[in-house]
């Protein structure tokens, strides 16, 4: 087209994270899965688990010292807090606390009952806090002040044990010194100053270990404090049922949107228009509406206040005024692959549109394997070939086949329908198919060819060296990625290119049960219901029914020949 097809990589990020956000909402059962897995995930933790309480209490740790009031003490004298907390949570002192709480009656293993403590220490404090979770208030309150207790036992006890053997170790040194002071003092007797003065050394030395010996007797060994007690809680700790059920909303809420992800990774259908126009390689020239109104109809040009018309003649303009197009005003349209139903129809609409522009339109049908496009635009009379084809005098398909199609109020087109061929290929590469598709370059004049899907059958390839310029009708959910790129190998190796896309939102649910219940005709297929349009005017206006007495009679889409090379409408004389 006339504007080139820019890259993803130009697109702004927040557009391609909208873009991407409602590509992961489509998956919407996937979404819900997730939730719904997410909010029985949660109920059940609530209703299924036992009630827990738990019980804290605060040990304030302290260092052994010997005098605590005086200038300087400090009461983190060679603390590690570090150290200390997994004292708190050892095997010895769980041992100590089971056998406390053995002697009330509470009989644990030192495994299971370390199995619901917890010990933290708060930031830049000396204090330790006993939080334990057990089946019952009591039973909480009385293992953590149990637990807590037992610290400062074992820590007691193992400061004492300290001083003992520092005791022992100084008067294992007493003793040599002791004995040789008594050895100086006897013979000091008779002895010079030397003995003397060896003697009072050794006094000396024994005095200062006796004084160590003496301050660590003094020594205050208070492991510490419990400054908190544990109390018995008097509400259950944990998540009540609304905060259970809304983590598992939010949980289960991504939990659907991972699953949402994954699907979309491996997903290969078509999952945006972007995506669209880079794998084809060609712009986007609409998007049709869905109406109600014309389920089961196949022209919408002609209808009055419809907005699936305003789009086909939009699509219609926007090719009117293309360079590529414009220049040979030939036009294959097709479908990538299955139901050719709405590639059957837009041809049929730019048909009607470029009609009512004024140009004189030849619509062929080159489906030649289950040709329905006669059917499907009503019973029309085999009509004369219009004045700018009147040169091609061949017989047999698609000389005999043409009919004429009046769309009224909007004008008419000529209609070379389809017809049943043992031989395909030979038939669409003859020199009358080349001289009709021939005459779209003649001034004013426009070709429009509806081919079969393109990857089921060979004959749109057929075609594309002759019409160039093609439209591909698809519905993105249901065409990979695959499929465009080889669509677009395809057409570009045959000497085509790919003027654009045009979407249609597929079949809807009201769609499929109509055309499901329609009644079929001998050869299984199901005809077109064609609503009937109101008798017209001099200018166009619908007439008042009844006028004169007698019902409105309504007709379809018919034209028939006059046998003079005019066309004749059934809604008014053209």
């Amino acid at each position: 087209m006339t504007e080139p097809i820019r890259a993803l990589d130009e697109q702004d990020e927040p557009a391609l994270l909208r873009d991407q956000f409602r590509q992961l909402l489509r998956y919407r059962t996937l979404l819900v899965t997730g939730v719904l897995l997410g909010l029985l995930g949660s109920g059940w933790l609530a209703l299924s688990g036992e009630d827990t309480y738990a019980a804290t209490g605060e040990v304030s740790v302290r260092s052994a010292t010997s005098d605590p009031f005086a200038a300087g003490a400090s009461a983190d004298k060679g603390i590690n807090i570090g150290s200390e907390r997994q004292t708190a949570v050892s095997d010895a002192v769980g041992t100590i606390a089971a056998g406390a709480l053995a002697k009330q009656g509470d009989t644990v293993e030192v495994g299971a009952l370390l199995s619901g403590l917890q010990v933290t220490n708060p930031p830049n404090t000396l204090v330790l806090k006993f939080a334990y979770t057990g089946r019952t208030p009591e039973q909480a309150r009385a293992r953590a002040e149990a637990l807590a207790e037992a610290y400062l036992e074992i820590r007691r006890e193992r400061t004492e044990d300290s001083i003992d053997n520092m005791v022992d170790g100084y008067r294992a040194q007493l003793k040599p010194l002791t004995e040789q002071r008594d050895r100086l003092a006897e013979q000091e007797t008779g002895t010079g100053d030397d003995v003397s003065s060896a003697r009072a050394n050794l006094i000396v030395a024994i005095s200062a270990l006796n004084q160590k010996v003496s301050e660590l007797r003094a020594l205050d060994t208070t492991p510490g404090y419990l400054n908190k007690k544990p109390v018995a809680p008097q509400h259950p700790t944990g998540a009540g049922l609304p905060l259970l059920l809304g983590l598992g909303g939010v949980v289960g809420l991504a939990l659907g949107l991972l699953m949402s992800w994954v699907r979309l990774v491996f997903d290969p259908a078509v999952r945006s228009t972007r995506e669209l126009v880079r794998s084809l390689g060609a712009p986007l020239l609409g998007t049709l509406p869905r109406e109600r109104a014309t389920a089961g109809t196949l022209l919408a040009i002609g209808r009055p206040g419809s907005r699936l018309a305003e789009e086909y003649r939009a699509v219609a303009f926007r090719l009117a005024y293309d360079p590529s197009f414009a220049e040979r005003r030939r036009l294959l349209v097709t479908a990538p692959r299955g139901d050719n139903d709405m590639a059957r129809a837009a041809a049929a609409n730019l048909a009607a549109a470029f009609a009512e522009m004024g140009r004189d339109v030849l619509l062929v049908e080159a489906d030649l394997r289950t040709p329905s496009l006669a059917d499907d635009l009503g019973a029309a009379h085999p009509g004369r070939s219009p004045r700018w084809a009147t040169g091609n005098q061949d017989r047999g398909w698609p000389s005999d086949s043409r009919a004429n199609v009046d769309v009224p109020g909007s004008g008419a087109f000529t209609l070379v329908a389809g017809r049943r061929t043992d031989n395909v290929p030979r038939a669409l590469t003859s020199a009358p198919v080349s001289r009709i598709i021939a005459e779209g370059g003649r001034p004013g004049a426009v070709v429009i060819v509806l081919a079969p899907p393109v990857l089921s059958y060979a004959d749109a390839v057929a075609l594309v060296d002759r019409v160039e310029g093609v439209v591909i009708v698809c519905q993105p959910r249901e065409v990979h990625r695959s499929d465009l790129e080889r669509i677009r190998e395809i057409i570009g190796a045959a000497g085509g290119s790919v003027l654009g896309t045009l979407l249609h939102p597929g079949h809807g649910r009201l769609d499929r049960r109509a055309r499901r219940n329609a009644p079929r005709d001998g050869r299984g297929r199901q005809p077109a219901t064609r609503e009937p349009a109101a008798p017209r005017g001099r200018y166009g206006d619908p007439e008042v029914a009844g006028r004169t007495g007698d019902p409105a009679e309504t007709l379809g889409l018919r034209t028939v020949d006059d046998g003079r090379g005019g066309r004749n409408s059934a809604a008014g004389h053209r």
